[in-house]
């Protein structure tokens, strides 16, 4: 099957990601500056339990999972709720192509997406030194070349530039205490026809045993993605639980 044309292929310079592989994480290729937020973007209201009183379009954020929900991340039954190989085969990557694994937590998802892109390249990004342990321990268990770890912020996942095929983040979003700002940098990261994936659990269901300030409504996703020039390419609810989301950078006109 011809592969959709708003996939691109990713590079790897093996030499220039040894030396990423031993330097710090940190910002990558970035300008320090943040995004400026618009007036009134954010509001402020009552806290509903785990959250934050914080309200970005009419939704509270979450809080945010800490370093201690390890066992979460890493739960046996994830694999039948979450059907995690069939998100990665879903995302339809070609070998060279470069994600970001947008709060990658232990590397759940990093290591599988890093076998589907054997010539190409994982950010592995996420605002927790304890997590990026995790993930970097790991990668040296395992002898990989193709995983680097990136100490984001709440703002920017320091990411270069224009250098994305796709940025996955699987029930992570929500979670975001700038979404409008880090939305902004992600897209930046993407090159033209980049994808941005979101997994998370479905709000339209009340019977998804999750917090509802853990479940987002494909709604209100596409309002969120669309504020930083996202446009929606699909929704496929293949998993039991969780929403697949599809949008896309758009290719400038010529």
């Amino acid at each position: 099957m011809q592969r959709p044309r708003w996939i691109g292929n990713g590079w790897l310079v093996r030499g220039l990601l040894l030396v990423l592989l031993t330097a710090p994480a940190g910002p990558a290729c970035r300008p320090a500056d943040a995004p400026t937020t618009p007036a009134g973007v954010y509001t402020f209201g009552s806290r509903s339990e785990d959250g934050t009183g914080k309200y970005y379009m009419g939704r509270e954020i979450a809080q945010v999972m800490g370093h201690r929900g390890v066992s979460w991340l890493e739960r046996p039954s994830r694999e039948t709720e979450e059907f995690p190989d069939r998100v990665v085969r879903a995302l339809a990557l070609s070998p060279a192509d470069v994600v970001a694994d947008i709060g990658a937590g232990t590397g759940y998802f990093t290591f599988r997406i890093a076998e589907r892109v054997p010539h190409g390249l994982v950010y592995a990004v996420d605002i927790q030194d304890e997590m990026l342990d995790i993930i970097r321990e790991r990668i040296a268990e395992r002898g990989l070349t193709n995983i680097v770890p990136v100490r984001g912020t709440e703002t920017d996942p320091n990411l270069p530039r224009a250098s994305l095929d796709v940025a996955l983040m699987v029930d992570a979003y929500h979670e975001f205490s700038f979404p409008h700002e880090m939305m902004t940098r992600i897209v930046e990261a993407l090159k033209p026809g980049g994808l941005v994936v979101l997994v998370e659990y479905r709000g339209e269901d009340p019977t998804v045993p999750i917090k509802p300030l853990h479940k987002m409504t494909v709604a209100q996703a596409r309002r969120e993605m669309e504020a930083v020039g996202l446009v929606w390419r699909t929704t496929k609810d293949f998993l039991p639980q969780q929403h697949f989301m599809v949008f896309e950078k758009p290719i400038p006109e010529e």
